[in-house]
C-alpha cells in the first residue's frame, strides 16, 4: 500500500470517526421544552436569544419554546407536566404553588425589582393618577404573574378601590386599553413605549411606585420537580447556557440585533431598553431576593396561608451552582 493510499485511508477513517462523532453529539442533545411567558420582553428573552445565537446547543441543550400570556400560564404549564421548564413565573404564585404541594421548583432568579412594569391610560382619559382609579379596571396578565401581585401590591400603596382584569399579554392589554374594553392597561418594554413616545397613552404609575416590590425578586425560572428530579445535570448545562446567553446578551453588540429581531424593533429600542429599564443586575439568576417581602405579600393577597420553613425553602428554590 503506498503513502498516497494510506493517507487516503487515514483521512477516510479520521473523516468518519468525526461524522459518527457529531452525530452521538446531535443524538444526546437534551431537549426540555420551555414556555415563556411575555414573548418579545427584555425579561423572558434570554432562552431565545441563546438559542438563536447557538448557546444551549453548545451546551448539549435543545430548547423547544412555547408562548404564553404570562407567569400564571406559564406555571399551570410547568405544574401539569406537559412543559419542563417555565421562564418567569410569579415568585409569589410559584412558592404558593410549592406550599400546596405542586410539583414546581426554582431553578433561577428571574427579574428583581418591578420598574420595567408600568401601567397607563389612553391619552385622552379623565383618569391622571392611579389615586383615580377607584372603581376602573386596570388590567394585569394572568393569575399569579408578577404583573398580578405588583397590581395589588400598587392597589394596596395607594389605597384605592380598583377592580383588577387578567387582559393577557402586554401586546393584547394595549388593544383592550385603546378600544376602552378596560380603563386602565399594563405593559412591559418593548410594548407600550412607541405608544407613550408618541403620545398616545399617558403612563400613571410604574411597578415600583410599591415599595415593597423594590428589592423583590418578582419573577422566577421553574422546572417540573419530577424533571429537576431526573434529569439534574441536564437541567445544570440549561443553567449554565442560560447564564452564558445572558452575559452574551449584555456584552456582545449581536446579542442585542438577535434581540431586537426576535421582538420585531429596532436595535436602537432594544438599547434602551436595556440601559433604562433593565440592567444586568435585575437579571441576576443566582439569587432570589426579598424572601420575607414576598412572603408577606403572598400571605396578604392570600397566595399563600404561611411562611415556608427553612427546610422547605431549600427544596422549594434549588438554583444549580455556576460553574
Amino acid at each position: 500500500m503506498g503513502m498516497r493510499t494510506s493517507a487516503f485511508l487515514l483521512s477516510a477513517v479520521t473523516l468518519a470517526a468525526s461524522l459518527v462523532s457529531a452525530g452521538v453529539r446531535a443524538q444526546t442533545l437534551d431537549t426540555f421544552k420551555v414556555a415563556i411567558g411575555a414573548p418579545g420582553n427584555w425579561d423572558t428573552c434570554v432562552p431565545e436569544v441563546g438559542k438563536r445565537a447557538g448557546i444551549f446547543r453548545k451546551h448539549g441543550i435543545e430548547i423547544e419554546s412555547l408562548f404564553t400570556n404570562g407567569g400564571g400560564e406559564t406555571m399551570q404549564a410547568v405544574i401539569s407536566g406537559s412543559i419542563d421548564i417555565g421562564i418567569a413565573a410569579g415568585t409569589a404564585a410559584a412558592l404558593g404553588a410549592y406550599s400546596k404541594g405542586a410539583p414546581v421548583r426554582i431553578i433561577s432568579a428571574g427579574t428583581t425589582g418591578t420598574g420595567d412594569l408600568f401601567w397607563y391610560v389612553p391619552a385622552d382619559s379623565p383618569i391622571k393618577t392611579f389615586k383615580d382609579t377607584a372603581g376602573k379596571t386596570i388590567g394585569f396578565s394572568t393569575n399569579g404573574a408578577s404583573t398580578h401581585t405588583t397590581l395589588l401590591a400598587l392597589i394596596d400603596t395607594f389605597k384605592v378601590a380598583a377592580k383588577p382584569v387578567s387582559t393577557g399579554a402586554s401586546a393584547v392589554t394595549l388593544t383592550q386599553a385603546m378600544s376602552g374594553q378596560i380603563d386602565v392597561g399594563w405593559a412591559s418594554p418593548p410594548f407600550g413605549i412607541d405608544a407613550l413616545q408618541q403620545g398616545k397613552i399617558r403612563l400613571i404609575a410604574r411597578g415600583s411606585d410599591a415599595p415593597s416590590t423594590a428589592d423583590q425578586t418578582v419573577r422566577v425560572h421553574i422546572a417540573n420537580a419530577d424533571v429537576l428530579a431526573k434529569r439534574g445535570p441536564a437541567v445544570q448545562r440549561f443553567m449554565d447556557a442560560y447564564r452564558e446567553a445572558l452575559d452574551y446578551l449584555y456584552a456582545d453588540p449581536k446579542g442585542i440585533e438577535i434581540y431586537a429581531d426576535y421582538a420585531k424593533i429596532d436595535v436602537a429600542l432594544a438599547k434602551r431598553i436595556r440601559e433604562e429599564f433593565m440592567p444586568k443586575a435585575a437579571m441576576n439568576p443566582d439569587k432570589v431576593s426579598g424572601i420575607d417581602a414576598i412572603t408577606r405579600d403572598a400571605i396578604t393577597f392570600k397566595v399563600m396561608s404561611a411562611p415556608l420553613t427553612p427546610a422547605q425553602l431549600a427544596d422549594a428554590i434549588q438554583i444549580p451552582p455556576r460553574h
